[in-house]
């Protein structure tokens, strides 16, 4: 299924549930968002795109905690989680979908490497959940089309 399959089946299923959607974006700086607006109509589930490239945006626009991204990182479990629950918080939405990563091509390292992303996901009155996807380094453009697949899957399923 393409992106464009993805974003569409994901707003289908958002007006199915009733309820908007927002993003925190990092690492596709805003491609999610984007994926989603160019179809027409969206409007009416698509709430608002936080692009959150540094770290004190995670911090002044969702409320990530200093001491999380001092301590983690800002690829991180704990980031991921902390970006999605902000969103969701700051929106009209009941399903946000994070990612923070490292596209590449620099940035990595041995225990962060390229391609490393993690992902929140947040849906009103449940759990958040974060999951930890490594794409292979293709290049910048591959992993991040990647993360914009999988973050459409994963909203997905947390509507199914």
């Amino acid at each position: 299924m393409s992106n464009t399959d993805l974003a569409n089946a994901l707003l289908q299923a958002c007006q199915r549930h009733s309820i908007m959607l927002a993003t925190a974006e990092s690492c596709t700086g805003g491609m999610i968002i984007a994926a989603l607006t160019d179809i027409a109509g969206s409007s009416a589930v698509v709430d608002r795109g936080f692009i959150t490239y540094s770290n004190e945006a995670k911090m002044d626009m969702l409320g990530v905690a200093a001491g999380t991204l001092e301590a983690h990182g800002a690829v991180s479990r704990e980031t991921a989680l902390e970006m999605a629950t902000g969103a969701l918080a700051r929106s009209s939405a009941g399903l946000a979908l994070a990612v923070t990563g490292i596209a590449g091509p620099g940035g990595g390292s041995a225990e962060k490497p390229v391609g490393l992303i993690w992902f929140g996901v947040a849906v009103a009155g449940q759990p958040v959940v974060a999951e930890r996807q490594l794409f292979a380094d293709n290049g910048r453009d591959f992993i991040r089309r990647e993360t914009v697949r999988h973050a459409l899957e994963l909203g997905l399923r947390a509507l199914a």
